[in-house]
């Protein structure tokens, strides 16, 4: 069709010149048809004009498309020796064009050769020129063709330079728009494949892509068409809403960046579910913000297995303890007794101990299932924390030199601090026992006490296994035990620092732990001293100095 297109523009482009020529020929002079050449001329381009309009081109036969063109010249150069003083002759540009556009360069100098050749033949065939004006003609008509011709040339093939440059740049358009197509179909797939809610934000905060897990979501808990978020969310405790500024959505698109803040969905009474949001910037290759993705996890199901596990724990725990209170009792009444002989004495103190290390452990537990609720009561008052700290060393020295340790304590005269002294020496017993049971043989337990004025620091150090940086900072999570414990023969539960961690934020302290694998830990207590503007009455209320 392209080709069609334009031969047929580029021939009417020549009859409607030569008609117009001709028109003016025979009104200047209306003997002008009496010429044969000029008539014969006319015909030509008639039937070159008729061929040209009736041939369904195409590219099969796209190379006699070449006709058209000569043909073109003898016509023009008859009509131009049947009429000389119309000036025909210029009409030679157009075909001459033509054959340079579309021949290439041998159609440039074939045209130019066979229309300088016509020209000069017809003019020796019709009789020499009388005057020179003719022969300057005869010279500059050709050499304007030629500097047509090869200018024409020129631009054909810059044209089809760029042409095709603009092919190859279409066609690797084309190749990266299908693979960022492709890219982005399988991105698609991929995330409505995962179980949890993902959305992305522009940098002005209009939604860019909600996989299908989050419109599964939102559509469970009916939330109205075009809304991206659940009509109400509640905090932790399941009762409490979020304002809206302080929805975990809201802080995305303001550009915050948190880890797994936990919503719940869902009217109190009805179905629930529990999310952990989590939202990160976007950022161009040059560093500037580009917008925000956030991710919903549903965590309904790992609550409720916490939940259940608080609960059995609680329950075990609670049907424990009275007879292991018991067992304590007759044992104490077993070793009061004089009679009892020294074997025996032995065999019922280990049991004794046992039974204790039990009871401990069971009270850990309920204490752990008691904080699922609420913090467990503490009775705060102004107390010399070095008393507690000599208590706890002196219990624990023979357990310690037992299991061939050498024990070194430096503590402070005084160090007074508003504590619960009953769950300080529950601390202190934990972080003693830990430095005993994960040391090395012959290794070292040392423990100090310090009271600058301002906060009182209270350190226990092993030379033990040490603990990864990776495991520590999950070492005070609940359950929670370090590989390198998992790996020795020590047995725990996981539940000693966590309960110390907590005892210690209750004081308004601080639990810092520095450990190297290998080498050894240590645990450093700092509390506000006495003496301080930030001394802890109870959780979360200031003392000044007395």
């Amino acid at each position: 069709m392209r080709l069609r297109r334009s031969v047929v523009q580029s021939q009417l482009l020549v009859a409607a010149s030569m008609l117009v020529l001709a028109c003016l020929a025979i009104a200047l002079d209306s003997e002008a048809l009496e010429s044969p050449i000029f008539l014969c001329g006319l015909g030509v381009e008639f039937v070159a004009t008729t061929y040209a309009l009736l041939i369904p081109w195409s590219e099969k036969i796209a190379r006699f498309a070449t006709v058209l063109p000569i043909v073109n010249i003898v016509a023009i150069v008859l009509v131009r020796e049947g009429r000389p003083e119309l000036g025909a002759g210029l009409l030679l540009v157009l075909p001459i064009m033509w054959m340079a556009r579309h021949n290439g360069l041998a159609g440039t100098i074939g045209g130019v050769g066979f229309a300088t050749v016509l020209l000069w033949g017809g003019t020796a065939l019709t009789g020499l020129p009388t005057i020179g004006s003719a022969y300057v003609v005869l010279l500059l008509l050709p050499m304007t063709l030629a500097f047509v011709a090869t200018a024409t040339h020129a631009t054909a093939r810059r044209n089809i330079s760029q042409r095709i440059l603009l092919q190859q740049q279409a066609q690797l358009v084309e190749r990266a728009y299908a693979r960022a197509r492709k890219q982005e179909l399988f991105r698609n797939e991929v995330l409505d494949a995962v179980s949890f809610g993902v959305l992305a934000f522009d940098r002005e905060g209009n939604l860019t892509l909600m996989n299908e897990a989050h419109r599964l979501s939102l559509a469970t808990f009916h939330t109205p068409a075009g809304s991206i978020v659940h009509p109400v969310a509640y905090r932790s405790d399941r009762v409490t809403a979020f304002s809206s500024e302080e929805r975990p959505m809201g802080r995305a698109l303001r550009g915050e960046s948190f880890d797994d803040e936990t919503i719940w969905v869902g009217e109190p009474g009805s179905r629930r579910a529990a999310y952990a949001v989590t939202s990160r910037p976007l950022s161009t290759p040059d560093g500037e913000y580009d917008g925000q993705v956030v991710v919903v996890r549903d965590i309904t199901r790992e609550l409720d297995a916490v939940e259940a596990r608080d609960d059995l724990v609680a329950s075990v725990s609670h049907d424990l303890r009275t007879p292991i209170t018991s067992i304590l009792g007759y044992l104490e009444l077993v070793l009061e007794d004089d009679g009892i002989d020294e074997k025996n004495r032995k065999m019922v103190g280990i049991a004794h101990r046992n039974s204790e290390r039990l009871l401990a452990l069971v009270s850990d537990l309920m204490h752990v299932a008691s904080q699922a609720d609420a913090r467990a009561p503490m009775t705060f008052q102004p107390y010399d924390v070095g008393y507690t700290v000599d208590e706890a060393v002196e219990s624990q020295r023979p357990m310690i030199e037992g299991q061939g340790l050498r024990l070194e304590a430096d503590i402070d005269d005084q160090a007074m601090c508003v504590v619960d002294p009953l769950r300080m020496r529950q601390v202190l017993d934990n972080l003693l026992t830990n430095a005993v049971k994960y040391n090395r043989p012959g290794g070292v337990v040392r423990v100090t006490l310090r009271d600058d004025g301002e906060f009182v620091r209270i350190a226990v150090s092993d030379t033990g296994v040490g603990i990864s940086e990776t495991d520590q900072k999950r070492l005070f999570e609940r359950y929670f035990r370090a590989e390198s414990a998992r790996q020795s023969s020590v047995h725990g539960s996981g539940l000693g620092l966590n309960i110390t961690a907590e005892i210690i934020a209750e004081h308004g302290g601080e639990l810092l732990v520095s450990s190297e694998p290998g080498v050894g830990s240590r645990f450093e207590i700092v509390l506000p001293s006495l003496g301080s503007a930030t001394s802890v009455v109870g959780p979360g209320t200031v003392m000044g100095a007395p």
